[in-house]
């Protein structure tokens, strides 16, 4: 006998064991298939425009930090030369009006003159 086996009497063929997968289950496991994989492009999609965000508020930031630091820069080469720049004047005199001022030239990163005022009035 070539591909069947002799069992209790009666001939079996092979690979007809189980249930048939229907073509109905096939459609399903496409169809589940074509879901998942557009549910994780929606989150890959997601998760590249929160990493895009991030990126850019964290740009943002360097340069407010870059322009708070030449700003920093400008005013210790001006004391260098034996000028005092009139901010400094504003924090060290304790002038609200001044010191609003500046603070509103200050870059919006949650930090303002303030901070420095602090440190030069403790020292």
């Amino acid at each position: 006998m070539d591909d069947s086996k002799m069992v209790g009497g009666k001939v079996k063929k092979p690979g007809k064991r189980g249930r048939k997968p229907a073509k109905i289950d096939l459609k399903a496991k496409l169809e589940r298939s074509r879901q998942s994989a557009r549910e994780c492009r929606a989150r890959k999609k997601l998760r590249y425009q929160y990493l895009e965000e991030l990126v850019s508020s964290k740009e943002r930031a360097i340069c407010a930090l870059r322009e708070e630091l030449e700003m920093y820069k400008q005013w210790c080469s001006a004391m260098d030369q034996g000028k005092i720049p009139s901010e400094i004047k504003a924090l060290l005199t304790g002038d609200d009006q001044k010191t609003s001022h500046c603070a509103n030239k200050s870059p919006k990163n949650g930090k303002n003159h303030t901070a420095s005022s602090e440190q030069s009035k403790s020292a």
